[in-house]
């Protein structure tokens, strides 16, 4: 009630804000070339969150705005993306001109900085990928939809969960920043993904290294920042329809979406289904219970003043999805599904090989899981002379069910639920001269509890706050960037008791198991960087960035009691793990002309207390492994013991960009990126020195073409082709093997492929798009995106089902990646005029 309260008396606060002076920005957009008055041209200023549309002259205006200095971006089908900065204070007139470009430009970046930055002025190594991208490329998922991003992988348990690594580091050590917002979930086992719409993410800003100076723990590694979309400009009302269809897994995703902003009140909506069946290969067939279904709603209302900003933000994310567990009939290798029924078998669980119906069914089998996200975004501007006050909230709700057993099918044997409220609220300075620095505090505070019968953490809180401070300099042709934090986590674990079955018991009951001991444990740290960029001249510019990051122990790490779900080990925490601590260097060199634009980044990370699960010996001498027995009579006894430890681990790699765009030939298009990360625990056996999920070596070439037109129905076309090669993997992590229950006595083959060398495969992709047009507006937009055209069988290196149970029809260990998938998207806009 006070927490209300609190947030009422701010929000009258922002409401009856005294009246502010006028200011606009108003000017012509125009060709450089020509000058030619560029008519539907979009002017946006980021840290605003406004934007105006030029008219049939060019021209544009922006009115109400607070005084300050703010980077403008110019955006317009054809020409190069516009930064520029403005200083804005009265009635301020600015003309723009822009360069004409199939080939789209820079784009602003705001992930890790105090204001809207352009990336060329940035230290720190960030890929923004941009909605043409996001629309031209198939995927499954949020995370799918980036993962061939140089520097970027995903761990895959299907196509319906990907878990986002940047340079070999993932689960808590990469943060998802989702509506402005950290998302507040639990993003700490193998099964959990992303809860994010992909429908409503506009662009994507990936932050490589270390973040933890704006977002404290959880940020060891980087930040992937999902963007929504931009508020419409003045007096519009627009809104879009999309269908997509994808051959492979039937996969259906229908969306509605329409925006608007009257009288300086934005709004939009949004509700869309994403849906398919089992996917297909051709070693495996159907992948059995790889459905799922996903059904997203979100909305925003703001309102844009003089003063600054105030929106608020809720959507709603539910997915249902099967969890494959690669049971297979012997005889003929198909997969399996597990059933129960009274009466048959005693009515104990057996398997047996789906229908053809429910392998296209949508519906998910057992094993199954529901997740729920819920979440309320409050984000704020609010002028302070030239300088501005930034103060973002929300409130998020996750459910995570999974069901399990088939005895009782419709009970969620995993049941976790959490809520919590984040806060970031930050004072932004005016800029004086090239300086301008940011201040300010953010974190969370976390409740979650355990409502199902198997439990591997315990019920915990979580309140985290961290302090920071970050100053930029600008001096001629080199631009500064440093900052400083501190942060502490106070982590409450539960205490909790429970009988053989696992069924809940009063403290100190008779054969009561003490599963969970309660425990408070609190965490700290510093973190910071500094770093410069130097531009040469217009085309040639460095960038050197040093960063320390920080990242407390998650609740696996602190708490964990129980067997690992989906593996046969048995994982304990340790309450008293140190936060882990990393230092690395970034070094990028950027080539950009006319012709051709080569990047090169090369990185080194070092990391201090690196926290991993270790192989725990029993403590009879010559008994080999710890084996725990508690839970037998439950089924998860007789696993072996690991114990969350801490060493110090090192990585380090790079990536290569190479964009070809001759002048000569503006409709040709190449581009190349290689990317590459290697390292692991140092001073450590060679059996658990490799990290789970380092992924190889990966090269990708696309040659695109650009046509303009094609008469007067189609528009802005463009044909590529290109091929993704993942180098063979002989790093090999050999724990999966004890993770698994592999054995060379009882799965030989299983046990082989865990210790071999994970192959390499080339994938041919290739795709087709463009603009149909009537009467001079986009009728609709397509596209049609084939990948892994030939065929080719293959396993990512990333995926969770490599060392899945053999087929004993081809002798083949582990489920396969999808086939040849082609998807068809349309997107069909639509304007509303208002009167």
């Amino acid at each position: 009630m006070k927490t209300r309260i609190q947030l009422a008396l701010i929000f009258s606060l922002f409401i009856s804000l005294p009246f502010f002076a006028q200011n606009s920005l108003s000017g012509t957009i125009l060709d450089t070339a020509t000058s030619k008055a560029l008519e539907r041209a979009i002017v946006y200023i980021p840290d605003l969150k406004v934007a105006a549309q030029a008219g049939t002259n060019g021209a544009y205006t922006l009115s109400n705005l607070p005084k300050g200095t703010f980077l403008v971006e110019i955006h317009l089908l054809g020409y190069a993306v516009k930064a520029q900065t403005v200083h804005i204070e009265g009635a301020v007139t600015h003309n723009f001109s822009l360069t004409e470009d199939d080939v789209e430009a820079h784009e602003v970046v705001i992930t890790g900085t105090s204001s809207a930055t352009d990336a060329a002025h940035s230290p720190q190594s960030i890929v923004e990928v941009s909605n043409d991208y996001l629309n031209e490329h198939s995927s499954t998922n949020v995370i799918d939809a980036i993962a061939n991003i140089p520097g970027v992988s995903a761990m895959t348990d299907g196509q319906s969960i990907s878990k986002p690594f940047i340079r070999g580091l993932g689960y808590n050590r990469v943060l998802t920043v989702n509506d402005g917002v950290v998302q507040a979930d639990q993003p700490w086992f193998d099964e959990f993904g992303i809860e994010a719409d992909p429908d409503a993410v506009e662009r994507v800003e990936i932050l490589k290294g270390p973040a933890s100076l704006a977002y404290g723990s959880d940020a060891l590694a980087g930040v992937i920042n999902l963007i929504p979309e931009k508020p419409l400009p003045e007096g519009e009302t627009k809104g879009d329809v999309l269908f997509n269809y994808q051959t492979n897994n039937g996969l259906i995703n229908n969306m509605m979406h329409m925006a608007g902003t009257s009288n300086g009140i934005s709004w939009s909506g949004r509700v869309d289904n994403i849906m398919a069946h089992a996917y297909q290969n051709s070693n495996d067939g159907y992948v059995a219970n790889s459905q799922f279904s996903n059904f997203n709603t979100d909305g925003t209302i703001g309102i844009h003043r003089s003063w600054g900003y105030s929106q608020v933000h809720v959507s709603y994310f539910d997915l249902h999805t099967g969890i494959v567990d690669g049971t297979r009939d012997s005889a003929t290798g198909l997969m399996m599904k597990p059933v129960a029924y009274p009466g048959v078998n005693g009515g104990q669980p057996f398997y047996v090989i789906p229908t053809a119906a429910e392998l296209h069914s949508y519906t998910p089998f057992l094993i199954n899981q529901r997740v729920q996200h819920t979440k309320v975004v409050w984000d704020n501007s609010i002028a302070v002379g030239e300088g501005r006050i930034a103060a973002v909230f929300s409130y998020q709700k996750n459910q995570r069910q999974e069901n399990n057993d088939p005895t009782i099918p419709n009970i969620s044997d995993i049941y976790y639920y959490s809520d919590a409220i984040t806060y970031d609220l930050r004072y932004i300075s005016k800029q004086m001269g090239g300086f301008n620095f940011s201040a300010g505090a953010n974190g969370m505070n976390q409740n979650s509890q355990s409502l199902g019968s198997l439990m591997l953490i315990p019920n915990y809180n979580i309140f985290q706050i961290g302090g920071f401070a970050i100053a930029n300099e600008h001096i001629g042709k080199l631009d500064l960037t440093g900052g400083i934090r501190y942060d502490t986590r106070t982590f409450t674990g539960v205490d909790h008791w429970v009988d053989s079955t696992q069924v809940p018991v009063a403290p100190n009951t008779p054969g009561g198991v003490h599963e969970f001991q309660g425990f408070k444990s609190n965490f700290s740290g510093m973190s910071g960087s500094f770093g410069m960029v130097y531009n040469f001249n217009k085309m040639f510019l460095m960038k050197l960035n040093v960063a320390r990051g920080y990242r407390a122990p998650n609740v696996a790490e602190c708490a964990a009691n129980g067997v690992h779900d989906g593996t046969i080990v048995w994982e304990l925490g340790d309450a008293t793990l140190k936060p882990e601590s990393s230092l690395e260097e970034d070094l990028s060199l950027v080539f950009n002309s006319k012709n051709f634009r080569v990047e090169l980044n090369a990185f080194n990370n070092s990391i201090s207390d690196f926290i991993y699960a270790k192989g725990l010996l029993s403590k009879i001498p010559g008994n080999g492994d710890s084996i725990n027995n508690t839970f037998a009579n439950v089924g998860l006894g007789s696993a072996p013991v690991y114990k969350y430890s801490q060493g110090d681990a090192r990585l380090y790699g790079g990536e290569a960009a190479l964009d070809i765009h001759p002048a000569a030939i503006p409709w040709v298009e190449l581009d190349a990126s290689v990317s590459m990360v290697n390292g692991g625990l140092l001073h450590a056996p060679d059996s658990v020195k490799v990290l789970p999920f380092i992924a190889p070596m990966r090269t990708i070439v696309d040659l695109k073409f650009h046509i303009k037109k094609m008469g007067k129905a189609i528009k802005n076309i463009y044909v590529k082709a290109g091929i993704l090669n993942c180098a063979q993997q002989n790093n090999i992590y050999q724990q999966y093997a004890i993770y698994n229950g592999l054995s060379s006595a009882q799965t030989p083959f299983e046990y082989a492929a865990s210790r071999a060398a994970a192959a390499g495969y080339t994938l041919v992709n290739a795709g087709v798009g463009g603009d149909i047009m009537s009467h001079g507006r986009v009728l609709c937009k397509a596209f049609i995106n084939v990948t892994n055209l030939l065929d080719t069988p293959y396993m990512d290196y990333m995926s969770r089902f490599k060392y899945y149970p053999v087929n004993y029809t081809t002798h083949q260990v582990g489920v396969f990646n999808m086939g040849r998938n082609v998807s068809f998207k349309l997107i069909i806009p639509f304007d509303i005029k208002n009167k």
